[in-house]
């Protein structure tokens, strides 16, 4: 019987400090500290929580919890969002290589994606292509919001970029939504990390309430979405978005029922929701088969280990199984099936492709 694997759907990395280009502490966009001590930009820095950002200690952190492969995602400092358009490009493509060598460099270890500003479609086509073409990546990272050319922040799923969508579809690309800078337009004081904890999984609600009114799900066939953290909001908000298309047809003319999307099997939603309440919830709502592990290492919101938190990595699914939320079965494919449906689809070469890069055949 072939051993089960374990894929963590959401992960990030960090370059390491001699590996950012300069230009980008010049011009305040982002740079790690000498010490590995901190992520910076322009009036802004994060402590380093944990040694694992970086690549030889995260290759590490990965054996210690016999984690056999990550799905790494574009840091969300480098969505571009407010840069001049060259500084932009530049900063993007610096992060789209930097991912793509991760993935070259160590094909059995990681997955990685590459993103592209949607302000922007033409520039956005062209990077797409780049990193399919030439780079040979198959995730596309997505904000949930962006600004666009005229600084008005708008939602992903915003019909201007279709051309994204469709393009996601033609290369049969996973893609994944992340919430970020919440701060830049929601006009509230930013304390007690109230960004973090409550409007990050509002904006991930808020492009999942698009992405399903404009029934993109199945005007893109081949484009599988991922939501970042359960898209925790989304599901305890479904009855309410419901109640309010029936209630109000006026406002939803030419959208798509809510209900349309609920399970759809390009919908996924990974694990990192915190507590087996809400895990519960995502799996009655779209169905285990829709849940995919995803860790959020090695940020401190994620399934790291840690006292305080009383936590470690795959902690909620052993919660779920032993509360009978999930079964074993489930949690396995949680970890392993379900991600390789949502990274490859229904392209079974693809997927053959993928399990001998993991096991190194």
């Amino acid at each position: 019987m072939k051993r089960k694997l374990r894929i963590n759907g959401h992960s990030h990395l960090l370059p390491y400090p001699e590996e950012i280009p300069q230009f980008m502490q010049d011009k305040g966009i982002f740079w790690v500290d000498k010490d590995r001590k901190f992520m910076l930009q322009k009036d802004w820095s994060r402590p380093v929580t944990d040694s694992s950002f970086f690549l030889n200690e995260k290759l590490e952190w990965m054996e210690r919890f016999k984690i056999d492969h990550a799905v790494v995602l574009n840091l969300s400092q480098l969505y571009g969002n407010g840069l001049r358009v060259e500084e932009m490009k530049q900063a993007l493509r610096f992060q789209n290589d930097f991912n793509a060598k991760i993935q070259h460099d160590h094909p059995s270890k990681f997955t990685c994606g590459f993103v592209v500003h949607p302000g922007f479609v033409r520039g956005a086509l062209w990077e797409m292509e780049r990193c399919v073409e030439e780079l040979g990546m198959q995730l596309l990272c997505l904000p949930t919001h962006y600004m666009d050319t005229i600084g008005t922040w708008r939602c992903i799923f915003d019909e201007e970029n279709e051309p994204i969508f469709e393009l996601a579809s033609k290369y049969n690309l996973a893609v994944e939504i992340h919430p970020y800078d919440g701060e830049k337009f929601i006009k509230l004081e930013n304390t007690a990390w109230r960004f973090h904890l409550i409007w990050m999984l509002a904006q991930c609600a808020d492009a999942y309430h698009f992405l399903t009114l404009n029934g993109y799900a199945d005007k893109y066939p081949r484009m599988r979405t991922c939501f970042a953290h359960g898209g925790q909001l989304a599901q305890i908000n479904l009855g309410r978005r419901i109640q309010g298309f029936d209630g109000r047809p006026d406002l939803f003319k030419g959208k798509v029922h809510p209900r349309k999307s609920v399970g759809h099997k390009n919908i996924f939603f990974d694990t990192l929701v915190h507590d087996t309440g809400s895990l519960e919830l995502v799996v009655k709502n779209q169905g285990a088969k829709q849940v995919l592990v995803g860790l959020d290492d090695p940020y401190p919101l994620g399934e790291m280990e840690s006292a305080p938190q009383s936590s470690y990595p795959g902690k909620i699914l052993d919660l779920a199984l032993e509360r009978k939320i999930i079964t074993q079965e489930q949690a396995d494919a949680m970890w392993e099936d379900n991600v390789i449906q949502w990274l490859c689809g229904d392209d079974e070469a693809a997927k053959q492709k993928l399990v001998k890069r993991i096991l190194g055949e």
